[in-house]
């Protein structure tokens, strides 16, 4: 079997709606013909691979235009979000992509999780720059603010933190000829 497809949508990792790509025969029959996301490539399929590419650079266009709007609204905005958290701050669990995404959606704003970027799970309490790559490569970035259950911030918190530690006090020097 030819391995050159068509595609006729984008492919996450493969490539965009009219290119002309390989792949792995497996993939190829088990997923991209099946699902009618590509066809095989040959000289018939040459005009509507110019088709397919006026549409997806029109698409382009519309999503870039999306997506600038979209991060416009975004800049600068706070988030928050109330999860279990012992004493000192810290998480009894973490903050993942997922949550953060749950969050935006809650406020009006459609994210996949797969756009929320941040290298680790969060796991104290805080405020935290939060990187949205949009699509057609638009970036955005939000403040996630992570506090306890019943509003307790890390603000909060160092305060209490502080008070544990013990205050070494002076102790007077020994008067001389005493």
């Amino acid at each position: 079997m030819n391995n050159q497809l068509l595609l006729l949508e984008d492919i996450e990792n493969l490539g965009r709606k009219g290119d002309i790509v390989k792949a792995k025969p497996g993939f190829v029959r088990n997923f991209l013909l099946p699902k009618k996301k590509a066809v095989i490539a040959d000289k018939r399929t040459l005009r509507l691979r110019e088709k397919l590419q006026a549409e997806r650079a029109a698409l382009a266009k519309l999503d870039r235009e999306t997506s600038l709007k979209l991060a416009a609204e975004l800049k600068g905005k706070v988030f928050d979000i109330e999860v279990k958290a012992d004493q000192t701050g810290h998480l009894y669990g973490s903050v993942t992509l997922a949550d953060v995404s749950k969050v935006l959606e809650e406020n009006g704003f459609s994210i996949e999780k797969r756009s929320v970027a941040i290298s680790k799970p969060i796991k104290t309490l805080g405020n935290y720059p939060i990187q949205l790559n949009l699509k057609e490569s638009v970036q955005a970035s939000i403040i996630l603010q992570v506090k306890g259950e019943g509003g307790i911030t890390a603000e909060v918190i160092k305060p209490k933190v502080e008070e544990k530690v013990p205050v070494i006090e002076e102790v007077p020097e020994e008067e001389e000829g005493v």
